[in-house]
C-alpha cells in the first residue's frame, strides 16, 4: 500500500500504458511506486465501461486518488469546456498525471494538488477509484472530506469492488445521508453515484 501514500525513491524506470477510455485511445507514461503502475486497473476499466462521460459545459471536475492519471485526463479530454483537478498523495504520481495531461494536449485545464493544497471551491462532478485498502475509517474519513465539497447539484462516481466491501460502503453512504445509488456493476465492481441528501 506504499504507494497510496509516499513518493518512492529513485528507481523510476517510465513505461508506456496504453488505454482505450470512452472510445479514445491513450498512451499514458507510468512507472514503478503508483497505483496499478502496468495497466488500467480493473476497477478504472470498469468504471468507464459502466459510464459515459460527462457533458461537456463549464464546470469543475476532481478525480480523487488520480494515480497517473487515467481518470483526470480522459475527463478534460472529453470536456474541453471544464477544468480538472488531480489530487493524490504521492508526489510521483502528480508527476506522472502531469506529463499524461501534455501528452493529452490537455495541461491547460488540468491541474494536480496535493489534497492539502486543493484551491477552495466546490466539485460539479468527483471520480474516483478509492484507496479502499487503507482501511473503512481512513476511507470514511476521505470520502466525508471531499464529498463534502460537492455542489449542491453535483454527484460523486465511485468504482469499489463488492469483495472490497462495496456494499458496507453503499451503506455507510447512506447512514451518512447521502443520496446513493448503483449505476452499474460487472466482473465484481459496483459503480456508485453519490449525491446531496434531498432535503426533506
Amino acid at each position: 500500500m506504499s504507494h497510496y501514500f509516499v513518493t518512492p525513491a529513485p528507481d523510476e524506470r517510465r513505461h508506456d500504458v496504453p488505454a482505450v477510455i470512452w472510445g479514445r485511445s491513450y498512451t499514458f507514461v507510468s512507472s514503478a511506486g503508483v497505483f496499478s503502475a502496468n495497466r488500467l486497473d480493473p476497477g478504472t476499466s470498469q468504471l468507464f465501461r459502466l459510464t459515459e462521460p460527462p457533458p461537456d459545459r463549464p464546470a469543475r471536475f476532481l478525480d480523487l486518488g488520480c494515480g497517473f492519471g487515467p481518470i483526470a485526463v480522459a475527463l478534460a479530454d472529453h470536456c474541453p469546456s471544464a477544468a480538472v483537478d488531480a489530487v493524490d498523495v504521492n508526489a510521483r504520481a502528480l508527476e506522472l498525471t502531469t506529463a499524461n495531461a501534455r501528452r493529452a494536449g490537455v495541461a491547460d485545464r488540468l491541474r494536480t494538488y496535493t489534497p492539502d493544497a486543493v484551491p477552495d471551491g466546490l466539485y460539479d462532478e468527483i471520480w474516483s477509484n478509492p484507496p479502499i485498502r487503507i482501511g473503512k475509517p481512513a476511507l470514511h474519513d476521505l470520502l466525508a472530506r471531499w464529498l463534502a465539497r460537492l455542489a449542491p447539484t453535483g454527484h460523486a462516481t465511485l468504482v469499489v469492488g463488492k469483495h472490497l466491501g462495496a456494499d458496507s460502503l453503499t451503506t455507510w453512504l447512506t447512514s451518512a445521508t447521502w443520496a446513493v445509488c448503483r449505476r452499474g456493476s460487472a466482473k465484481g465492481f459496483r459503480v456508485l453515484s453519490v449525491r446531496q441528501p434531498i432535503p426533506s
